[in-house]
């Protein structure tokens, strides 16, 4: 089947269909306000991987320390990840901010405006340096994300050529919006359970129609940890994680307990936490500043203020437990 999904009048109409829907139905999101590649960019980084719902936030609080990529540029690296945490994906950061450097620098601030030239940058690779060349630059090449892969392939009943089929299907005349509106169909409408098929604007054009397939997912690892709450004063007790970890490394979170866990009556919050494809249940014990010796050696450990936490690079979960217990807003 190749790259061809269509008719010539079957493309035009789908392109009609969908902007039309796209236009009336689209939600309203902070980076769709703006054609600032910088903020674009930003945007496209931090959904990879994350929900919507789960940037808004994030993306604003960044936007406002970091505006331009000037700004992002000359921000020291722990900065950068204290705007960060609570997204995960931490190497994200550390690219963006790493290729913010070499925009400055060799670039003369000026972000590339085409697919090739965006991906010479760390960080950004097909996917990013698509929907950056396309929204900001109106380069006419298509955007192809899980949320697009499923709409193709349901279109299509073919998991073949995904590629050359969403190319073919690309408006040149609006090309960014019509990326944006192929990933907003597949994340409102096109779900990956229980797809909206009969509010769907392109139903009519789709060969699958209601029977879709999901593989299932791989059961989540579960796995216990406990951390030590240790407060003097206006200071908390953090541990940095090692700077070749392969999750969250050099961020700095509560210390936890490996050996001997104290009596439950220091217990002071229980919660839950998902990291990739691991379930964690979390117990934080109180201990004084006195009784470090319970905690594991060799760590990298620091007191640090409570109004210093904000800008700190925390990992979410110390970050969630930290608000829990009043410590961060």
């Amino acid at each position: 089947m190749g790259g061809t999904l269509f008719s010539a009048a079957q493309v035009r109409q789908f392109r009609r269909l969908l902007l039309a829907w796209y236009d009336a139905h689209a939600r309203d999101l902070p980076w769709r306000r703006t054609r600032d590649p910088y903020a674009i960019w930003v945007s496209e980084i931090m959904l990879q991987q994350t929900r919507v719902n789960a940037v808004l936030d994030h993306y604003a609080r960044f936007m406002e320390r970091f505006p331009t990529v000037q700004d992002l540029a000359k921000a020291k690296e722990e900065e950068v990840l204290a705007r960060w945490s609570g997204l995960g994906y931490y190497r994200r950061a550390r690219m963006m901010h790493k290729a913010a450097k070499v925009i400055v620098t060799e670039l003369d601030g000026s972000i590339p405006q085409s697919r090739a030239a965006l991906q010479t940058l760390p960080g950004i690779g097909v996917y990013t340096s698509a929907a950056i060349a396309s929204i900001a630059f109106g380069e006419a090449v298509a955007v192809v994300d899980g949320n697009v892969e499923r709409v193709i392939q349901r279109l299509s009943s073919s998991g073949e050529a995904i590629a050359a089929k969403a190319q073919a299907l690309l408006n040149p005349v609006r090309p960014g919006d019509f990326n944006q509106a192929m990933m907003e169909l597949g994340a409102t409408v096109c779900l990956p359970k229980n797809p909206l098929c009969l509010q769907c604007v392109v139903q009519k054009l789709c060969r699958t129609r209601g029977e879709h397939p999901v593989a299932p997912k791989k059961a989540a690892l579960r796995k216990h940890v406990c951390y030590a709450f240790v407060k003097r004063g206006e200071e908390v007790l953090l541990e940095q994680r090692p700077h070749d970890a392969s999750l969250m490394a050099g961020m700095w979170e509560l210390p936890q307990l490996n050996g001997t866990v104290p009596e439950k009556d220091r217990l002071l919050m229980s919660t839950t936490h998902s990291i990739t494809v691991t379930n964690y249940s979390v117990d934080v014990f109180h201990l004084s500043a006195d009784e470090l010796y319970m905690l594991p050696e060799d760590h990298t450990r620091r007191w640090t203020k409570t109004d210093a936490l904000p800008e700190t690079p925390l990992t979410g979960l110390a970050r969630k437990i930290l608000k829990r217990l009043g410590m961060l807003r």
